[in-house]
């Protein structure tokens, strides 16, 4: 049953119980939300140069925001999959190695590394903000937030990789400019193997509060990454067999950079209260629902599972 108003795009998408969801037992424990404003923890580690990474995990992912500075080098040795980065309007001009391929992005895009070893040189201050598998082990031990999957997420599909990309591994920078925000599609979304992001448009006003869109996900976690503005994430639980396990409802507001990874199967919609905001959405594995819609810009680089 879809939770959306017959107004929003994804009232149409198919609705369908993953196995995985069905075999849960009804007093399995729903995991509670996290809430992470980057700016008010200490970072994970700083740079020569003064630029500061917060790391994060989420049940199949591994977060990795920088306040970076210029000249500062962000590698990887022997990673084992592809990992991601986002550029949105305010992030820093970057130039990526992977092997003998090198890019610079200065724009807002969808980037996509290949498994074994890269550089991200960042050319001039701002955000960087790069997205792993959880296979990238050295970057999970560094998480802050370690210890709230110390117990796995009983509710949460376990990641299992989806097919290779076409013409196999290789550096790939999807240009948002050239898939602008378009009538009849939700959002921009990208996958990898691994994952898919959903850049939301930047929205110059606070959301309507009489036109939300509450809704639910059976086995996998939302990740509501906030760059700008301000959000208040409203979050329900489900009452499970035992009344000692049930959680209030959550409203609350969080600044930027953060996130709020939402667990299954929490009835939860965001709210941006703002003058000026913007939220990317974060999955891991991607979406099979949103793969089925015809709304994945890179598709054809990435089959579908």
């Amino acid at each position: 049953m879809t939770m959306y108003a017959n107004d929003d795009i994804r009232s149409r998408l198919a609705t369908t119980t993953p196995p995985s969801a069905s075999a849960v037992d009804p007093g399995t424990p729903v995991k509670p939300s996290q809430w992470i404003a980057f700016h008010d923890v200490e970072p994970t580690e700083t740079s020569p140069a003064g630029g500061r990474t917060w790391i994060a995990r989420a049940a199949n992912l591994v977060i990795a925001y920088s306040d970076a500075r210029a000249g500062d080098r962000l590698a990887r040795t022997g990673q084992p999959d592809e990992y991601a980065v986002l550029l949105y309007s305010d992030s820093a001009a970057l130039r990526i190695t992977a092997g003998a391929t090198d890019v610079t992005v200065d724009e807002e895009a969808f980037v996509v590394v290949p498994p074994g070893d890269s550089e991200i040189e960042v050319l001039a201050d701002g955000p960087v903000i790069r997205l792993f598998s959880t296979r990238a082990e050295d970057l999970l031990q560094q998480a802050s937030n370690a210890d709230a999957y110390a117990e796995p997420d009983e509710r949460a599909a376990p990641l299992v990789p989806w097919p290779d990309p076409v013409g196999g591994f290789a550096l790939r920078v999807y240009r948002l400019a050239d898939t602008p925000i378009a009538e009849g599609r939700f959002g921009r979304i990208f996958r990898t193997t691994n994952l898919m992001v959903n850049f939301l448009a930047e929205e110059p006003a606070p959301r309507d509060a009489h036109k939300l869109s509450p809704h639910f996900h059976d086995d996998f976690e939302q990740i509501s990454f906030g760059v700008k503005g301000r959000f208040r994430h409203h979050i329900r639980y489900p009452w499970g067999p035992d009344s000692a396990t049930w959680r209030e409802d959550e409203h609350a507001e969080i600044g930027t950079p953060s996130i709020c990874i939402i667990p299954p199967p929490t009835v939860h919609t965001t709210q941006g209260v703002g003058e000026h905001q913007q939220l990317l959405d974060i999955f891991a594995p991607p979406r099979v629902d949103f793969s089925a819609s015809g709304w994945v810009l890179n598709a054809d680089d990435y089959p579908a599972a």
